[in-house]
């Protein structure tokens, strides 16, 4: 697990990076720059004066100013007291741009040895990726709208806006992008079907990287599993750390839920240690928790998410505090589940890019792709923990959606197999219109 890659300062020689600072002042310098280029050509035939420019172009510098002024600001990580230590690059964004760049390219590709123009792709992938970031977020956050509840809307807002640490779901991004995709294809007159052979197996190379990512980032993680070649150890502060803690299993014991007793102790664990921890002794909270008490020693040139608190217990009418020295230096192993979906979905770009698409109807390779994913992900559902049971049973959403898919494409393939065929030839657009 590698959340952040980078940890771009707060300040340098003093001066703040972001806000007024910095990153603000190279915008000025670059718009001065633009401006006096300008000028330069204002007298040549296909030059614009500066006035032009600056009417034209002056939406774009606004809006970088604002970013760079008011919003950068307010999601720079902060230490234990609240102040700021800098802005993290995390290493699930730089996947998703990876995995989005890789994705465009494969469809470039392909676009051309299936006889479409390579600029169409071009032109369409900013539609796609919009589309698929809001819908794989606004997915995320309908699923587990009750974390993104805060005591104002605008820490709320902020709270649904920041997915660079995670939090997108990829079939919001499948539906997000299919849709918008679909508007840019209706808008140009473009093939449908045949241009959705040509981008689906590329989507699969985009999960490949993007789950990468998710290893990175320690989410979608699968369930407790041996300590083998097939596991996986996440650090302290990750989300399946979070969990084990809640649980008590980090700490060596299980416990119901609804009634609070202690059902198993684990030999040899934290609490056997403890010597007065029994089974049928009930905690006397929710769950185990956080024990602020050694942030006052913490670092304050390390963000807070870093900073590693205590555990405190009341079990049987006795208090119990374990400080981060005594917990355990990673999570318990669990199922690889990230990379498996990753290797799985390589595979199934490689398949479907190897299938022969001529040699079938539109959308044949399209309507494949998605019921072999669905199937794959209705499976690695089976490993991961991170999602409930949904409708009064045990099939998480994302499973309940597999159904769903599987189902749609399978209509797809006979609705493409019982009306008649014709050859459609494929029109140059006008991308510039």
């Amino acid at each position: 697990m590698q959340r952040t890659l980078l940890l771009i300062p707060h300040e340098i020689a003093g001066i703040p990076v972001f806000g007024i600072g910095w990153l603000l002042l190279a915008i000025l310098a670059a718009l001065a720059l633009r401006l006096l280029l300008a000028k330069l050509q204002g007298g040549q035939p296909q030059g614009t004066g500066v006035v032009e420019t600056l009417l034209r172009e002056s939406p774009i510098w606004l809006l970088l100013s604002g970013i760079v002024w008011y919003v950068l600001p307010r999601v720079e990580l902060t230490n234990v007291d609240g102040e700021p230590v800098g802005m993290a690059i995390r290493g699930y964004g730089v996947m998703l741009l990876l995995a989005v760049g890789s994705a465009v390219w494969l469809a470039a590709y392909r676009a051309k040895r299936q006889g479409f123009d390579p600029e169409i792709i071009y032109s369409v992938a900013p539609w796609v990726f919009a589309g698929g970031i809001i819908g794989a977020r606004t997915f995320y956050v309908l699923q587990y709208r009750k974390d993104f509840i805060s005591n104002t809307w605008q820490e709320t807002v902020l709270k649904m806006l920041d997915f660079t640490g995670g939090g997108l779901v990829v079939y919001g991004s499948f539906i997000g992008g299919i849709l918008a995709g679909s508007i840019y294809l209706h808008r140009k007159k473009l093939p449908w079907l045949k241009f959705g052979d040509v981008i689906v197996p590329c989507m699969f190379l985009g999960v490949f990287i993007g789950r990468l990512g998710c290893v990175m980032n320690g989410c979608c993680y699968g369930g407790r599993c041996e300590d083998n070649q097939f596991a996986l150890k996440f650090p302290p502060n990750s989300p399946v750390w979070r969990e084990q803690l809640d649980s008590g299993e980090l700490l060596g014991f299980a416990y119901d839920p609804d009634t609070r007793l202690i059902t198993r102790i684990t030999p040899g664990g934290l609490a056997d240690r403890a010597g007065n921890i029994k089974v049928n002794q009930r905690i006397e909270v929710d769950h185990p928790t956080d024990d602020f008490r050694p942030l006052a020693t913490a670092s304050r040139d390390i963000p807070a998410e870093d900073a590693r608190t205590g555990v405190v217990a009341t079990i049987g009418g006795r208090r119990y505090v374990w400080s981060p020295n005594d917990l355990p230096e990673t999570a318990l192993p669990v199922f690889a589940a990230q990379i498996l979906s990753s290797v799985s979905s390589l595979l199934l770009c490689l398949a479907l890019c190897l299938i022969p698409a001529m040699r079938f109807r539109e959308g044949t390779v399209m309507m494949l792709g998605f019921a072999s994913y669905a199937i794959l992900r209705f499976v690695l559902e089976l490993v991961r923990v991170d999602e409930s049971g949904q409708f009064g049973t045990d099939f998480s959403i994302s499973q309940w959606v597999s159904i769903c898919v599987l189902t749609g494409s399978l209509i797809g393939l006979g609705f493409i197999y019982s009306r008649a065929q014709t050859a459609r030839p494929i029109p140059s657009p006008e991308l510039n219109r």
